[in-house]
């Protein structure tokens, strides 16, 4: 065994041999988290770190100018947004408190589909695919000429930085998360016009609205100097590299009880320690949890539960046929972007930094606790046949609308009571499915394991030492304001 020279001049630490120690190169245990680690070696320009920060807070960035970044990834919950499934542009409030209203204005179409993602450590350099599904990733093939693999294929402009600067272009023509619905602005028509990224579309009038602010003007020549010599030059790929350059920063969480233990400054508490062990060794976390962020970044069937409105995957006609109304509430994950049939049910694996802020989890935020996400790895396929969601778990919903067109013309309005109540049917139609739920059973590649309740809790104390203490208030990210005087939410 090697032991680090660190170690080796050290006796003890406040009383506790380095007996206790895990030498950082013992198999399947990472080596420190370092600067070089990071984009930028963790220090990109300030001035473009400081755009970044007012343009994830802004709502500008939205059709509707009613929702920002930091709606749904917000610093005052863990960089995510506290609930299994959220809802988008139209609603308000943020977190468990989020909720969709009884207006035209404040209505929803539908819950976002998958559970929000926290952002900590997404600026390591290792993080190359993102998204649940990894539909944005680095193109190793050299096939596109932006360098990424994403659903704009060859539209995606050139000039982005990296894979999470990728990763920004997309909440902003969602209809669901910011653009908005079409005909209801012009970034929702654009999108629905399939003019993401051509003339008039909806990048370029994003980039637009950015030009019409002084302030952001002179914060883009800040941050790009020589490039942006006027509104003229700024464009959507430049506020999404000032986005991923303060996501980075802000974001980085590596001073944890666990990173301390590796760089030999303090031990773990006995209950962490040995569920690390157990993580490394007895309970084969590592296979998939492994590397610095403790994630393969690879993409599992694991047998999650789904609820929520899913994808629209699938062909399977049931739910129609029983409410009459025409959707599929099903989610393939890896399956939908490679379209094989043996990646459905796959979903990439979390990094598991910070992992005990981040709940609910899952990519359908399926499980409230941490202790119901190791308990469904004991025993995957058993777990999901007995899931039942949690009256709690999704915020309530009054009412929704949806869009309806005479001729030429779209209106938007409430559901009928027979289909509103279909739309909530979805939310545990696959679950409730016994057939569609032996589809997730059957794809899970996750074997059975046995672990003591002692065994789960000691995993679990692991888990939460992976929490850097600075991660716990983040409230010195939110700026007071933004250049565009719209709303920041607090």
């Amino acid at each position: 065994m090697q032991v680090s020279c660190a170690v080796l001049m050290l006796t003890t630490v406040s009383g506790l041999a380095l007996a206790t120690f895990y030498a950082p190169r013992d198999p399947g245990v990472p080596l420190p988290v370092v600067d070089a680690d990071y984009y930028d070696a963790s220090d990109a320009p300030e001035a473009k770190v400081e755009l970044g920060r007012q343009l994830f807070f802004d709502k500008i960035l939205s059709g509707n100018l009613n929702i920002s970044c930091a709606t749904c990834h917000h610093p005052s919950l863990a960089s995510a947004d506290g609930v299994a499934l959220s809802f988008g542009e139209g609603a308000s409030g943020l977190g468990p408190r989020r909720r969709a209203g009884r207006s035209l204005e404040d209505g929803v179409h539908e819950r976002i589909p998958r559970n929000s993602p926290a952002l900590f450590n997404v600026g390591a350099r290792e993080f190359a695919v993102l998204f649940h599904d990894g539909r944005v990733e680095v193109d190793r093939t050299g096939g596109y000429d932006s360098g990424f693999i994403s659903p704009a294929k060859w539209k995606l402009p050139q000039g982005l930085d990296n894979a999470l600067a990728a990763q920004a272009m997309f909440p902003v023509i969602s209809h669901i998360e910011m653009a908005g619905q079409q005909g209801e602005n012009e970034i929702a028509d654009a999108v629905a016009a399939n003019n993401a990224s051509g003339p008039g579309g909806a990048w370029e009038l994003l980039a637009d609205r950015l030009r019409q602010i002084p302030e952001y003007v002179r914060l883009f020549e800040a941050a790009f100097p020589g490039r942006v010599r006027g509104p003229q030059d700024i464009t959507f790929v430049q506020a999404a590299n000032a986005i991923a350059a303060f996501e980075a920063e802000a974001f980085r969480a590596d001073d944890s009880p666990f990173d301390r233990h590796l760089r030999g400054e303090t031990a773990l508490a006995p209950d962490a320690r040995r569920g690390m062990d157990l993580f490394y060794g007895k309970a084969s976390c590592v296979s998939c949890h492994a590397g610095k962020f403790q994630t393969d970044h690879g993409f599992h069937a694991i047998a999650m539960p789904q609820i929520g409105p899913g994808k629209s995957d699938g062909w399977d006609g049931a739910f129609w046929r029983e409410t009459g109304v025409r959707a599929f509430p099903e989610d393939f994950g890896r399956g939908r972007v490679t379209v094989r049939p043996e990646d459905n049910y796959k979903f990439r694996t979390p990094s598991l930094r910070n992992v005990a802020l981040t709940g609910p989890w899952g990519h359908s935020g399926a499980y409230g606790t941490l202790e119901e996400v190791v308990r469904h790895h004991l025993d995957a396929e058993r777990a999901l046949d007995r899931y039942v969601l949690p009256p709690d778990l999704l915020p309530p919903l009054d009412a929704a609308l949806e869009t309806t067109a005479s001729g030429s013309l779209l209106s938007h309005g409430w559901m009928s009571d027979r289909r509103f109540e279909a739309f909530l049917i979805q939310d545990t139609w696959v679950q409730r499915n016994a057939r569609l739920r032996g589809q997730i059973a059957s794809a899970n590649r996750l074997p059975p394991a046995e672990l003591t309740d002692a065994e789960v809790a000691d995993l679990v104390a692991f888990l939460e030492s992976l929490t850097d203490p600075a991660s716990r208030d983040l409230a010195h990210l939110v700026p007071d304001r933004v250049p565009s005087g719209l709303e920041v939410e607090r």
